[in-house]
């Protein structure tokens, strides 16, 4: 994948700085698309128009200049580390190598992101270097437009996604009431936890992992972001909220169902009913020239109607729709654009989901997410799993 790094060079033009540095390890999604490198150590990213790596050492030096795709990739030892090490010590010898690492490609002047490790600037100011924060995150924006193959790498996520969400419906279908309106599966409790299980081994077994994942019941479905924990009972929805990381790729998926095993109330069927209409809204509004907001007030628009509360018409409302209708996705499962009241214009090539939803304690909760990308006339949805309240 090789991004469109143009937006960045008119950036550092218009900042009238000669490069933009990162220092940190991949997990910082910035990071990792600008190198092109996977590393769980922090390591230098220059760019100037052209890509450079710097190692703090050598373990990780011949694996970046196979698989980066940076122009030059060098280690401090290459800049005279130890020497400098018996010089300044330690500490201050870092700072020397990163100043004669910028001066070898005549750098003198670098942006950083906004969160950037205090220790390096204050070094590289030391040492002559002019530091700027780039405050709007200007790699962060970029990262929000998708490439054709970053779009084939969250479609192949979301795949994967899916076959989890099923193996966890399918958990709730073989369930059994028991007395207590508990669910049962071959005559053990069925737990929040055990159908958590039941998706993480599915991703694995599709080439993806998550750190957790919610499987939310009743009043814990009340909570947009509670996890869930414990007995799953018949009659109350249960929502389940997988978002996936694609273990090849990097990138995310990211989907939501609301299941009822049994009956479910007038009021939670009322809920799903009208969160239907509201995503349909919401996809209604989606297209190229619209704005996150344009997308969120769609979906305002048919819970206000029908008489539910809404963040937008009381700002101090607790119950209703409760959270924006959307968030793009992509190497962070949370990224541009929004689909929320200050959310910007939407652009061919923006992955976002669409997530309206209902939550009252007295009630529990519910919420359906599906992904799509932008296009150049409209949007392509790429989740292709059904909405069912009943199993």
């Amino acid at each position: 994948m090789e991004p469109d790094l143009s937006a960045l060079d008119v950036y550092l033009d218009d900042a009238g700085v000669d490069g933009y540095l990162l220092d940190a390890d991949s997990e910082v999604s910035d990071q990792y698309y600008l190198s092109g490198f996977d590393a769980p150590d922090p390591f230098i990213t220059l760019y100037d128009g052209d890509t450079h790596l710097l190692f703090p050492r050598s373990l990780e030096f011949g694996r970046a200049k196979r698989e980066s795709r940076a122009d030059t990739v060098e280690r401090y030892v290459d800049f005279d580390h130890q020497e400098k090490v018996e010089e300044y010590g330690p500490d201050e010898a870092v700072s020397h190598v990163l100043a004669d690492f910028l001066a070898a490609y005549d750098v003198d002047s670098v942006a950083v992101p906004p969160r950037f490790p205090l220790r390096t600037a204050d070094g590289l100011r030391a040492r002559g270097v002019d530091v700027t924060a780039d405050t709007d995150g200007i790699v962060t924006e970029i990262r929000a437009t998708k490439t054709e193959g970053e779009v084939a790498h969250i479609r192949t996520a979301q795949r994967a996604n899916e076959a989890a969400m099923d193996a966890a419906e399918s958990l709730l279908e073989a369930s059994e009431v028991a007395a207590d309106d508990t669910l049962e599966v071959d005559g053990e409790t069925l737990t929040s936890e055990r159908v958590k299980e039941e998706i993480e081994v599915t991703l694995l077994r599709n080439g993806c992992s998550l750190d957790e994942t919610i499987v939310a019941c009743g009043a814990d479905a009340a909570d947009p972001h509670d996890r869930g924990s414990g007995p799953l009972a018949a009659h109350e929805p249960i929502i389940i909220d997988i978002f996936p990381q694609d273990k090849a790729t990097k990138y995310h998926a990211d989907m939501t169902r609301t299941f009822v095993k049994g009956e479910p109330s007038d009021a939670v069927r009322e809920w799903h009913d009208l969160t239907e209409r509201a995503m349909a809204a919401a996809f209604d509004a989606l297209e190229p020239g619209a704005t996150g907001a344009d997308v969120h007030d769609a979906v305002c628009g048919v819970y206000e109607d029908a008489g539910e509360p809404t963040l937008r018409d009381d700002e101090r409302t607790e119950t209703g729709f409760i959270h924006s209708t959307g968030h793009g996705v992509g190497l962070d499962v949370h990224e541009l654009p929004r689909l929320s009241p200050n959310g910007g214009e939407l652009e061919p090539g923006h992955i976002v989901t669409i997530e309206p939803g209902l939550y009252d304690p007295d009630v529990g909760g519910v919420r359906i997410e599906d992904i799509a990308v932008v296009t150049a006339d409209g949007y392509e949805n790429l989740t292709e799993y059904e909405i069912q309240l009943v199993v």
